[in-house]
């Protein structure tokens, strides 16, 4: 780690989560058998978040369009008194 002025660990020191340890020890292999069972979870995630993204676009276009109707019926209004 190598610091810069200041005290404490850096952020990567902070939030890194992996244990380096195991890795070197040769526990590789029981590291892909991990990753190929939440390769399934990852799925099944992907497929929550285009869910979710995909109705929150359909409604900031519902609300898109609502509001330029608005603007424009004001507009109208206000050009048609003149």
């Amino acid at each position: 780690m190598e610091e810069n002025g200041s005290t404490g660990p850096s952020w990567a020191d902070q939030w890194d989560t992996s244990d380096h340890a195991d890795l070197a020890r040769g526990k590789e292999g029981s590291e892909k058998k991990k990753n190929k069972k939440s390769g399934e979870g990852l799925k099944k995630g992907l497929e929550k978040t285009k869910a979710v993204a995909s109705s929150g676009l359909k409604k900031v276009k519902e609300g898109s369009t609502t509001g330029f109707q608005w603007i424009k019926d004001k507009w109208q209004k206000g050009t048609d008194k003149n």
